[in-house]
């Protein structure tokens, strides 16, 4: 049965949240003790970033429409043929896409 507004108040009235908010930082903290996370981008991502361009403007340069790059970019969908190299070439030689778009 849940709890009426009263019986909420009284509950909060004796929580110390700021013991509460700091017991939880302690706890994350030591979860992630020696552990090391590195975020996976695909490859779409990465060639993007390294261009330096929008989602847009590195969409229109593969000619696919941004709907379809951020399926790739979230691992919705992968790239296929052409689309597959035109991304490597990008994110090895960022400078050759600059150069395109420009």
């Amino acid at each position: 049965m849940p709890m009426t507004e009263k019986e909420l108040q009284k509950r909060d009235a004796q929580r110390d949240l700021g013991a509460e908010l700091l017991e939880s930082v302690r706890q994350m903290k030591a979860g992630r003790a020696g552990r090391i996370h590195q975020v996976e981008v695909s490859p779409a991502v990465s060639a993007r970033i390294k261009s330096g361009l929008s989602q847009i403007d590195f969409a229109k340069l593969l000619g696919v429409s941004v709907r379809t790059l951020q399926d790739w970019e979230q691992g919705r969908r992968q790239p296929s043929g052409a689309a597959k190299t035109l991304i490597t070439i990008a994110e090895r030689r960022p400078d050759v896409l600059k150069e395109i778009a420009a």
